[in-house]
């Protein structure tokens, strides 16, 4: 439940935000709406309220228009926290050594094959050229 801060009684203009500022005065800002390039509009101060504020609550202006607060909805309570954080840090273990890795015996790399098509191809050109020279030479001995 809300309680009542301050009585400011503002009335409320569409397309304005309307906060408490961190002087504890009330201001609004110009609303970003449907998508365009944002306004870069100073926020106007409405009401001085100076209100000051306490931790562990929610500052508003509520629909009557007057400066309300609520208590803010925490998971579990602060002592808490605090306490569990003590211990987390009290309990940290020493830290591990980094883990090195052993060097592997790389395998030297196969000799690239040559292409066998050319070498075939090289072959049969030379028995040819062999077989034309040793036709003119029994050719020639007849």
């Amino acid at each position: 439940m809300a309680t009542k801060v301050a009585r400011t009684g503002i009335k409320r203009e569409k397309g304005w935000l309307y906060y408490l500022d961190k002087k504890g005065h009330v201001s609004r800002a110009k609303m970003a709406r449907g998508g365009g390039k944002p306004s870069r509009t100073k926020p106007q101060l409405v009401v001085k309220a100076s209100v000051e504020r306490e931790d562990g609550f929610l500052y508003f202006i509520d629909k009557q228009g007057d400066v309300a607060r609520t208590k803010m909805a925490r998971r579990g309570r602060p002592t808490r926290r605090k306490a569990a954080r003590k211990k987390t840090t009290a309990r940290r273990r020493p830290a591990r050594k980094k883990a090195t890795r052993k060097k592997t015996a790389r395998k030297k790399a196969a000799p690239k094959r040559k292409a066998t098509r050319k070498k075939a191809a090289r072959k049969t050109a030379k028995r040819k050229t062999a077989r034309k020279t040793t036709r003119r030479k029994t050719a020639r001995r007849r």
